[in-house]
């Protein structure tokens, strides 16, 4: 998430009750979780095992539990909870705020689109021109919405991220200000849930179309023209490029990148990047020709064993 304009480090210190290293001047332009992170953004870390991570990233401003070396160029943040501060930020900038109506007073709507009766359009939504917007469809805040496409009843576009931190005394919640962008001539089918950036975009490119009850995780990236069969689940961060089909009831891990032209069969789980122009198969997905082999052997497995006998 970007900010409107820049802040100064002392006046964050003093939002979330932190000392700081660095220039009191100095600027923070974005507040992004750590995948998202880019030059002028602050982010956070509570754990030894990610400082270097952290420290060595994109972001010019960290929110962090222990007192380190500043890295040249860049500015710290000193907080007891580096989580519950960095999640009171984005509260503070991108907060809740309850519709007061089905169709947002706010909401920009293209001419020709077309809003069927039920459906829920939040806060700051962009729909483009010739649109078909089914029955109770949700579109919550800040979606953003191209030409020419079609959304099938009872989807839900912009849902929070399912991100959340194990504590002793129960999980707590990072709190989402991404949002979900769609480009032209896109179709979803019914029953499609697209979750929103938890600081970043997801992101359906031109000419993507959904069956049904697809489930696509926070910050994904698909690019365009791909086929996504029903019941496909896609974990957040997962990067699928273009012309990737993707048939029923496949299961897709995260931080992945699923190649160009890549084909996925059913039922497959996929546990790892897959290269594009190849066809995979199973569960963990590998090359859909090896795998037909190994069921090969596999059935034959009962003969080989009658004649060991």
């Amino acid at each position: 998430m970007k900010l409107s304009s820049p802040i100064a480090l002392a006046e964050i210190a003093v939002l979330i009750g932190a000392t700081y290293k660095g220039d009191a001047k100095f600027p923070v332009s974005g507040i992004n979780e750590i995948h998202m992170v880019s030059t002028g953004d602050l982010t956070f870390v509570d754990h030894p095992k990610y400082y270097s991570k952290a420290l060595s990233s994109e972001a010019s401003i960290i929110i962090i539990n222990q007192d380190v070396d500043c890295p040249e160029g860049k500015a710290l943040l000193l907080h007891s909870d580096p989580f519950a501060a960095y999640t009171s930020l984005v509260q503070k900038f991108m907060p809740f705020i309850a519709s007061t109506s089905a169709i947002s007073q706010n909401a920009l709507i293209g001419e020709g689109t077309v809003i069927q009766p039920g459906v829920f359009v939040g806060n700051q939504v962009q729909i483009g021109k010739n649109c078909i917007i089914h029955s109770n469809v949700s579109i919550n805040d800040y979606t953003i919405i191209g030409d020419n496409v079609v959304i099938q009843a009872n989807c839900v576009l912009g849902a929070d991220a399912y991100y959340f931190q194990r504590k002793p005394e129960g999980y707590r919640k990072l709190e989402s200000c991404g949002r979900v962008i769609i480009e032209d001539n896109v179709e979803i089918g019914a029953l499609c849930s697209i979750d929103r950036g938890v600081s970043g975009d997801t992101f359906i490119g031109k000419g993507t179309k959904f069956d049904n009850h697809v489930q696509v995780g926070h910050d994904t990236h698909i690019g365009a023209n791909c086929l996504i069969g029903a019941h496909t689940a896609i974990a957040g961060v997962t990067r699928i490029e273009d012309d990737v089909i993707i048939w029923a009831k496949v299961a897709i891990n995260k931080d992945l990148v699923i190649g160009r032209g890549a084909v996925i069969l059913a039922t497959s789980a996929v546990d790892k990047s897959l290269a594009g122009g190849i066809t995979y198969f199973g569960s963990p997905a590998i090359e859909a020709r090896k795998k037909w082999k190994e069921l090969v052997m596999l059935r034959k497995l009962p003969e080989i064993y009658n004649k060991l006998k």
